[in-house]
């Protein structure tokens, strides 16, 4: 199944599954969203259900956190993450604010998908890892789709949540095919995963840095270097007691993301690290971020900007060399 397919059954399946949920944002009905995640979903549920709205992401991010107050479900679609930031006021004075200002009173249960990502060539305007902008303010749970079984099944329990709920996903692997295994039919969206279980480094990375993780730590494994791959897939609370048995057993910790390394989620994870088991380490905590510049359109400098399977290799062999 594509990442694309999988988001937009995870979608269909809520809709059927609850009639009070329905999908807002620009394109998403005639035209089936920007990255065609919901193609024919208008046809299917009508447009109740499947809004088109004007240009104007705080006029229709604050509709979608009206309904979610009066008793809706409403999934708000933002087309890519630098539109959020006209956005931010309805979701940081309003939607991370109410429960706390309502003295408990009123939940916001409104679950918001942003459009996120290094690639695509889609340069300096589009091309954004803002992660950390988010998972900086309180009142939000902000939740990372690394892998095809999350962007699957992720949504049906974003939508669970009482509390607002941001969801970032990437649009460079819309077209990028793996298998769901049949087992799996929902995910903990409160707990980091385990995607491969090693005892020499933890690589800690969420996002597009899965794969690119996964995929190194099976070439590392040929030369005898038994990686741990860390999917922090929760972003806003961090699952801090996985991360630390990790690094914990190995011992050593690389950090991998596609956000820029200044004031990041790495940087969190590594004062965290170096906070509560200093002790445990044999080798310092290295961080493997984005090079600080906006990204540029060539696809050659586009990927040389942020974090690649080699870049992963060398910094795992470098950490070993050290120690």
């Amino acid at each position: 199944m594509t990442y694309r397919e999988a988001l937009k059954q995870g979608i269909r399946e809520a809709l059927h599954a609850d009639g009070r949920v329905f999908l807002i944002g620009e394109d998403v009905g005639r035209y089936g969203g920007a990255f065609a995640v919901s193609k024919g979903l208008l046809q299917e549920f009508g447009e109740d259900r499947i809004m088109d709205v004007p240009l104007s992401e705080s006029g229709f991010v604050g509709a979608g956190i009206g309904a979610a107050i009066a008793g809706m479900k409403p999934i708000v679609e933002l087309m890519t993450v630098n539109f959020s930031l006209l956005a931010m006021d309805q979701i940081v004075n309003n939607a991370a604010t109410l429960l706390h200002m309502s003295g408990g009173q009123i939940n916001v249960p409104v679950v918001i998908r942003i459009g996120c990502g290094i690639g695509r060539q889609l340069a300096a305007q589009h091309s954004h890892s803002w992660e950390p902008l988010f998972a900086h303010i309180p009142g939000l749970i902000v939740l990372s789709v690394g892998t095809h079984e999350d962007a699957r099944y992720m949504l049906a329990e974003a939508l669970k949540s009482p509390d607002p709920v941001i969801v970032f996903e990437y649009t460079s692997m819309l077209n990028s095919e793996k298998e769901i295994p049949a087992n799996i039919t929902q995910v903990d969206i409160s707990k980091t995963k385990v995607r491969r279980v090693g005892k020499d480094i933890s690589l800690i990375t969420y996002g597009t840095g899965v794969y690119k993780c996964m995929d190194a730590a099976n070439e590392l494994a040929a030369m005898g270097i038994d990686v741990e791959v860390v999917d922090l897939r929760v972003l806003r609370p961090l699952d801090e007691e996985t991360i630390l048995a990790s690094v914990s057993k190995t011992h050593r910790a690389l950090i991998v993301e596609d956000a820029w390394k200044s004031v990041s989620i790495s940087s969190e994870i590594s004062a965290r690290i170096m906070e509560k088991i200093f002790y445990d380490l044999d080798a310092p905590v290295l961080r493997l971020s984005g090079v600080e510049v906006p990204i540029p359109y060539p696809v050659h400098l586009e990927e040389a900007s942020v974090p690649q399977k080699n870049d992963i290799i060398n910094a795992v062999k470098k950490i070993l060399n050290h120690d």
